[in-house]
């Protein structure tokens, strides 16, 4: 299913598990089930005292709307997020291949809102940034050249340097999918709002100086 929304100059489409998505007024919402998620543990299945000759399992599912866009941009919104159970999160989500992804969080980790971010290539790694105060931040994501840029923000003015990363080869990062998840790997589900989602087919001015 595809959605459009006036902030954006792409249509979106609906991938993996229903998300519920709606949009009015400017407020994109969705909603992940229980144990969804998209992550595969950097950890072989051996190390994990998986049986002899079990293949790696495919990375799980989780909500998400993506589209297209081109050259580079940035994608921000302000994400809160129903935080109830370890590992739920609102989500901006980049993917380039099956296997390449990448995603900046609003989650719950260690029982506290955090920023963190995954950048799978095959398996996945996961890493926090920082402790927010309460259940809403700003998330940023850029396309600069044939890099990306994660950035977040409380006030969406004065942005925090997050990551810069590269994601599969030159053609598959300028035909990259962006856009919005939400996720519930340990929980019965978790409510994702997106506000003040904007568009700016630009990269930031710098990606350490908080603009």
């Amino acid at each position: 299913m595809d959605i459009e929304l006036p902030e954006l100059p792409f249509p979106l489409r609906t991938y993996g598990p229903d998300g519920h998505w709606s949009y009015e007024d400017g407020v994109l919402t969705g909603r992940a089930g229980p144990r969804q998620d998209r992550f595969v543990p950097p950890q072989a299945l051996k190390e994990q005292g998986a049986p002899s000759g079990t293949a790696l399992d495919p990375a799980s599912d989780a909500p998400r709307l993506l589209g297209v866009p081109e050259g580079d941009f940035q994608l921000l919104a302000r994400v809160t997020v129903g935080l109830t159970a370890a590992g739920d999160a609102g989500v901006l989500y980049l993917h380039v291949g099956e296997r390449e992804w990448a995603k900046l969080c609003l989650e719950r980790s260690s029982d506290e809102p955090t920023v963190c971010t995954v950048v799978t290539r095959g398996r996945s790694d996961d890493a926090n940034a920082f402790v927010v105060g309460g259940s809403t931040v700003w998330l940023r994501i850029s396309r600069t050249g044939s890099a990306f840029a994660f950035h977040a923000s409380p006030d969406g003015e004065k942005w925090t340097f997050v990551r810069i990363f590269s994601l599969g080869d030159e053609e598959s990062a300028g035909a990259a999918l962006v856009g919005f998840m939400a996720q519930s790997p340990l929980g019965d589900g978790c409510a994702v709002r997106y506000e003040d989602i904007e568009f700016r087919p630009s990269r930031p001015q710098g990606l350490r100086d908080g603009s």
